[in-house]
């Protein structure tokens, strides 16, 4: 990679992190990718209804259709003052660029969008595929939801996830469930609490009950935890009155091969098991459902119920892709992501062959004071030009 190529992808990352683009608010990031793709010679850009921005590059036979995946929603901040360098100045210190965003995930979009130029313009397009760079919107909320658009729309062979993960290779995650528990009661003045039935009272059962359910385990993936992070009465505030409803919320680590039945089947069981011992106990399960607005002004929604996925490190796709880093220089090791990604529709719901890797430390994602090394930066460039000459499989005819 020479200086002016560098000089690009650093530029483009500063430029897409000082656009502020929480969750439903991208469209600035879309416009700096339309007119990125469009200066670099990408033959067609498609803004779906989602807002997700998609960049295709035709070679010029039938060949893999390679998506690199990338989205362009940040977290909040919540206090800029507490930052040591502006969160959207994306300044330079100290050889690193500053920002929300650097590392999760702009900082590898931008490296995407570089490398696939780059192959373009050695090769005048003359390779057997194409090539596609998605900006996605949403994943903060819905990990995968808004991926499924892409998806119909690409079709891809294979799929790069650019979260974080030091340039080394990820083949595999858990994925997350949000299970809603309802409890059913009967209001009541606290001061004749033996007319009512206390929902949270009846909650606390369960919750004790469910502490009691063993997890299942994966060899490579580890436990899939159950976790109670929410609970809520009503109603709310409760003065004088007995709580007629309690929601509680789980956490569920997915584990591959799970399913929405299979998941909830042993709470189900538990619940069936304790309205036999108590009448009055009244409650159900399911999974959350969210709903979100679109920088297009579309509504997005789905179950929050988002796969696991692995692959074996013996597959071929992915030691082609390590025998050509290795070719380069590179050290990857494999390994999994500890959060969920868009690889949750990719490889978990579509079967798609999808590796991760992207530039900076999972660590840094979603944390005060934010940053990427430029060094990592310009190497996932590198790689990422890599993956597409591993899955390409043709020698580069300029």
């Amino acid at each position: 990679m020479n200086s002016a190529r560098k000089e690009q992808v650093i530029g483009l990352c500063r430029e897409l992190v000082r656009q502020k683009s929480y969750s439903g608010d991208e469209g600035t990031v879309v416009e700096h990718l339309k007119r990125f793709f469009t200066e670099h010679g990408f033959d067609d850009v498609t803004v779906d209804g989602y807002g997700n921005c998609i960049g295709h590059i035709k070679g010029s036979k039938p060949g893999p259709k390679i998506l690199f995946d990338g989205h362009m929603d940040t977290v909040p901040v919540t206090d800029e003052s507490a930052w040591r360098y502006p969160p959207f100045g994306a300044e330079i210190h100290e050889g690193r660029i500053h920002g929300r965003g650097t590392s999760d995930m702009k900082g590898a979009l931008a490296a995407m969008c570089c490398a696939v130029a780059d192959f373009a313009a050695d090769t005048k397009k003359n390779f057997a595929g194409d090539l596609y760079v998605s900006g996605v919107v949403h994943e903060e909320c819905f990990e995968g939801v808004a991926s499924r658009s892409v998806s119909r729309l690409v079709r891809p062979d294979y799929v790069v996830i650019g979260e974080a993960s030091q340039l080394n290779v990820k083949i595999g995650q858990r994925g997350r469930a949000e299970i809603k528990l309802e409890v059913f009661g009967k209001a009541a003045h606290s001061a004749n609490p033996e007319k009512g039935i206390n929902a949270v009272y009846q909650a606390a059962k369960i919750i004790r009950e469910i502490q009691k359910l063993p997890p299942p385990h994966h060899e490579v993936l580890g436990d899939g935890i159950l976790e109670l992070t929410d609970i809520k009465s009503s109603p709310y505030p409760g003065a004088s009155v007995v709580p007629e409803y309690c929601a509680v919320t789980y956490d569920r680590r997915l584990l591959t091969g799970e399913t929405p039945e299979s998941v909830l089947k042993p709470i189900q069981a538990l619940l069936v098991q304790m309205k036999d011992e108590d009448p009055q106990l009244n409650a159900k399960v399911s999974y959350a459902r969210g709903e979100e607005m679109c920088h297009t002004g579309k509504k997005i929604t789905g179950e929050r119920f988002f796969p696991g996925w692995l692959y074996d490190r013996k597959e071929p796709f992915v030691q082609d892709v390590l025998k050509q880093l290795w070719s380069m220089g590179f050290t990857p090791e494999i390994s999994r992501y500890n959060f969920c990604t868009n690889g949750s529709h990719y490889a978990g719901e579509a079967g798609i062959k999808t590796i991760g890797l992207g530039p900076s430390a999972e660590s840094l994602a979603h944390t005060r004071d934010e940053f990427i090394s430029i060094d990592q930066l310009v190497k996932a460039a590198e790689c990422y030009y890599g993956v597409i000459k591993a899955w390409i499989k043709q020698p580069i005819l300029a």
